[in-house]
């Protein structure tokens, strides 16, 4: 348990630099072009792991094994998960990391009717107390003074608040899917990241050809190298820990990168407003614990 527990504070880490490094190292990269590039990086970094881990025979064995179920599972996480990273994406490139972390964040706010609804989990009045706290998150990311409506006024109207929180729905899809490929159907996880990773990659495929290329592709190689590296560690801790200890104790801990990419755009971006997201972010991190005990 404790292992687990600190392969999830790892995964969070990671997360949370990552979110910090994608606003820091790229700049009016289409989305696709750029998720596609940095998860086929991700799958060369993570091959020695396959390797050493569940290997090709395993691989094989497993895959064999599949049934319409696994492929669908697999099928819909990659597709919500290119989703999540393309709205995700666009509201780092019109809002700061500071403001739109705290919001994406708050996945599990929409987790739980998901779960209640396709997987008839009841709602405990703590669950519901940490959608309130959550929910808080956003008004206190948006809050600037003036007239108590105000913060809702301007996350209803603010694109990058938008865009996050469709960010944060996708990914709410994509962690109750790879809740049942990990446990329900126990996909190996040396199996299930590349599968991830690659399906992301595949899905974004044909929007990244269309894209217009940037002139600094090129150039930008290493910076798409290390994103990679990032996008392999972090899948790779997220999904061990979720396979080591329960979804309710890795999935709040995980999303402490929020705290994290807040913490580095206020410190190293000086981006406005930091007091107010720093508080946004950890109701954030106390809203979804709250839901998650």
């Amino acid at each position: 348990m404790d292992g687990g527990i600190g392969i999830a504070v790892g995964a969070a880490l990671v997360w949370g630099g990552y979110l910090f490094y994608l606003k820091r190292a790229f700049n009016d990269y289409p989305a696709s072009l750029l998720t596609v590039s940095i998860n086929s990086f991700a799958l060369v970094w993570y091959l020695p792991v396959f390797l050493v881990g569940i290997g090709p025979r395993g691989a094989s064995d497993a895959l064999a094994a599949f049934g319409l179920r696994q492929v669908a599972v697999v099928a819909l996480t990659a597709t919500m998960v290119a989703g999540a990273m393309i709205a995700f994406l666009r509201a780092l490139a019109v809002g700061e990391v500071s403001y739109v972390a705290p919001i994406s964040k708050i996945v599990p706010v929409f987790v739980l009717p998901i779960e209640i609804i396709a997987l008839g989990q009841v709602l405990t009045s703590l669950e519901v107390a940490g959608v309130v706290v959550a929910t808080a998150a956003v008004y206190v990311a948006n809050f600037r003074g003036g007239a108590l409506l105000d913060p809702l006024r301007r996350a209803a109207t603010s694109t990058a608040a938008r865009l996050a929180l469709l960010s944060a729905m996708a990914f709410a899809v994509s962690d109750v899917a790879r809740r049942v490929g990990l446990q329900e159907l126990a996909i190996p996880v040396g199996l299930w990241v590349p599968l991830l990773i690659g399906g992301v990659a595949v899905v974004l495929l044909p929007a990244a050809i269309r894209a217009e290329t940037p002139a600094t592709l090129r150039a930008d190689l290493p910076k798409l190298a290390v994103g990679g590296l990032f996008v392999a560690a972090g899948e790779g801790l997220t999904n061990t820990a979720f396979s080591l200890v329960p979804a309710s104790i890795a999935s709040p801990i995980i999303n402490t990168q929020a705290v994290v990419a807040v913490v580095l755009g206020g410190l190293l971006l000086n981006e406005q407003q930091f007091g107010i997201r720093l508080v946004a972010a950890a109701l954030a991190v106390i809203g979804v614990t709250m839901i998650a005990v």
